[in-house]
């Protein structure tokens, strides 16, 4: 199938044969492919978890809005990124390079990252959707469906995929033979709205250099901890701190009007 033809013909699917099963062959196939996709610094951060097993995955559905693609389809993947890929023998990311290469990019690397856990997690999540959308297009290369999602609990399906501290999920994608066909699609904006030459409309709002940035706060969803459905925790709400009456302030005496200048004087 032409790259073209694979774009065109990709739509998220929801329904999935459940009794279709993919090859050991084909998962590794697909995954080999993912694995192609670029990463800056060549990292390779994206961690493709493979949900087989039938208990897991009826658990997953069940933090997913009971979804049913994520039991029945073929194959389901966490997306997930390691953000300390970078610093765990980044020498590996580099070792067919020329000496003078590897020399210059490892330092590179530790400069771009080291400290910044904004940037950190800003490039996991930029390589998963590559990744994704790697993944999505050889499936329908290879006659599959598949479907994006982000529609569950990330701490929930963190904890049941037993998530380490320094990784993050970035969304599932399920892969299968569709039963049902998509609806037509809803509605695509023109590429007069979607592309822009060279410059935004002058007339358009401030350009972010003229706008004062806001502080910024970054969350990284983590694993919670397993707290037992049976144990409800009870909020009581504060009560409110009487406030204090006022104390009167004395009234100062009233200044004796001066008398008026005459207009003549």
């Amino acid at each position: 199938m032409k790259t073209q033809k694979a774009i065109k013909d990709r739509r998220s699917i929801k329904y999935f044969d459940a009794d279709h099963q993919m090859t050991a062959e084909e998962i590794d196939e697909l995954l080999s492919l993912a694995a192609l996709s670029p990463t800056a610094f060549n990292v390779q951060h994206w961690r493709f978890v493979v949900v087989d097993d039938p208990e897991l995955r009826k658990a997953i559905r069940a933090y997913s809005w009971d979804q049913a693609q994520v039991t029945d389809a073929s194959l389901l993947l966490v997306l997930c990124a390691d953000l300390k890929a970078w610093e765990k023998q980044p020498e590996r990311y580099w070792a067919k390079a020329d000496k003078e290469v590897s020399e210059f990019m490892l330092p590179a690397i530790k400069a771009y990252y080291s400290t910044k856990t904004r940037v950190q997690r800003d490039e996991a999540m930029r390589s998963c959707g590559i990744a994704a959308q790697t993944i999505m297009l050889a499936a329908k290369a290879m006659g599959y469906d598949s479907c994006p999602m982000d529609g569950f609990d990330f701490n929930r399906v963190a904890q049941l995929i037993r998530l380490p501290q320094d990784h993050i999920i970035s969304m599932f994608i399920t892969v299968g033979k569709a039963t049902k066909k998509p609806w037509p699609r809803p509605g695509q904006l023109p590429l007069e709205e979607l592309v822009i030459k060279n410059q935004f409309n002058p007339r358009s709002p401030k350009p972010q250099s003229e706008v004062k940035a806001e502080p910024v706060t970054e969350v990284i969803a983590e694993p919670t901890p397993e707290v037992s459905d049976e144990v409800v925790a009870e909020v009581k709400p504060k009560a409110k701190a009487k406030a204090k009456p006022k104390a009167k302030a004395k009234a100062k005496p009233k200044a004796k009007p001066k008398p008026k200048a005459e207009d003549d004087a």
